[in-house]
């Protein structure tokens, strides 16, 4: 799917690529000519985070596609309008000005990166268009106004999840730092980790940096070996976790690595390889829980896109929009203002990533997964957190 052209429109419930047809996507359902109610999407469906994009798109398709079989909103199809930023903060900047002028959609969900987040959300705001990320987690991103929304939970409570598990879990005691200069995901990842593991009697050894799109980390590497840590906190995105696994074990680093979602995609063990066992990442979602709620939406996607299974990012684009949806119910599919103040009421949402809950500052209150990397790639649950576990 990479190198897909997505900058087009989306009619219901399918993206029309300038190429070809996505793997596994359904069938178009042709909404020309009926009335219906436009939704937008930005994402980053090519580029260095592709993976997230588009598996967010994919749950964002289902969502769409299952409520517009439902009956759609007040008699209307649900008609989403999807593009490609390519995971750059100013083309996502010029996606939401087509989207709320040209197109004149009722919300836009996204976008996943939170650097792209904090760009897109000012705009939304002036356009007084309700925005919803699916999963930008720092805790800036609602801050631009309250027409901006989210459905992950926030940095700061991720950042304390890693910082218990690590204490309480793999007992550790002295911690060092990785975090990706570039990414204000990271950073702040990195800042709010080392107040709770201080705080809980931890000390960080040492902390190191690098800049999305190295290949190279074994100076940084070197210098945390020396410091001797019993863990490593790499608040960063896939495309180089891989790569400082691999690099780590080269140097005979066993150190288990800690992260957070920004791990959550197929190509995390493709890149890193059995390099990454005996490391965890705290995530929004699990395959495995017994929910039957779950269950069903790990069926029906696996239906939609040819056995392909769900991460964490598909189950938040699903859950982002199926929310929507449900406030687009009450407003009878109005926007603008109704709109927003339907969302800001969401109450105990039964969504596929936990029962949700949007407080005061539109950010959700919700439940965290921490995931152990097994031999094989594969995931194990190794703890869930709630918001009350640190009450």
């Amino acid at each position: 799917m990479r190198g897909l052209c997505f900058r087009v429109l989306v009619l219901c419930v399918f993206v029309v690529s300038c190429q070809s047809h996505p793997p596994g996507a359904v069938s178009p359902s042709s909404v020309i000519g009926q009335d219906t109610i436009r939704v937008g999407e930005v994402g980053s469906m090519t580029g260095s985070g592709a993976t997230f994009g588009i598996s967010t798109h994919q749950g964002i398709l289902l969502a769409v596609e299952e409520l517009n079989q439902k009956g759609g909103i007040a008699g209307k199809k649900l008609e989403l309008i999807s593009l490609d930023d390519q995971g750059q903060p100013n083309e996502a900047v010029l996606a939401v000005q087509k989207l709320a002028g040209q197109h004149s959609v009722r919300a836009i969900l996204g976008e996943v990166a939170s650097t792209v987040s904090l760009a897109m959300a000012p705009v939304a705001q002036q356009f007084q268009v309700p925005m919803i990320t699916p999963s930008s987690i720092n805790s800036k991103v609602t801050e631009a106004g309250d027409f901006v929304f989210r459905v992950c939970f926030v940095d700061r409570f991720q950042s304390k999840v890693m910082a218990q598990f690590a204490l309480n879990h793999i007992r550790a005691k002295a911690a060092a730092i990785l975090e990706d200069v570039k990414s204000d995901y990271s950073r702040d990842s990195a800042k709010i980790f080392t107040k709770h593991f201080t705080e809980g009697g931890g000390k960080i050894v040492l902390s190191q940096s690098y800049a999305s799109g190295d290949i190279d980390f074994r100076s940084q590497l070197t210098a945390i070996r020396a410091a001797a840590p019993d863990v490593i906190l790499v608040p960063g995105y896939y495309t180089e976790i891989g790569l400082i696994a691999r690099q780590k074990a080269e140097l005979g680093l066993k150190t288990p690595l800690l992260g957070g979602d920004g791990w959550d995609s197929p190509k995390l063990t493709e890149i890193g390889g059995e390099a990454l066992s005996g490391s965890f990442f705290v995530s929004h979602f699990s395959l495995d829980h017994p929910s039957p709620s779950v269950q069903r939406f790990v069926d029906a996607y696996r239906a939609h896109f040819r056995g392909a299974s769900p991460d964490g990012l598909a189950a938040l684009g699903y859950d982002a929009a199926k929310i929507l949806g449900e406030a687009l119910k009450k407003t009878a599919g109005e926007g603008g203002r109704e709109l927003r103040k339907a969302l800001a009421s969401t109450r105990d949402f039964p969504g596929v990533t936990g029962r949700i809950t949007l407080g005061p500052d539109r950010n959700a209150v919700k439940s965290a997964v921490v995931f152990e990397v097994l031999h094989g790639g594969k995931l194990k649950s190794a703890a869930w957190m709630s918001p009350d576990s640190f009450r």
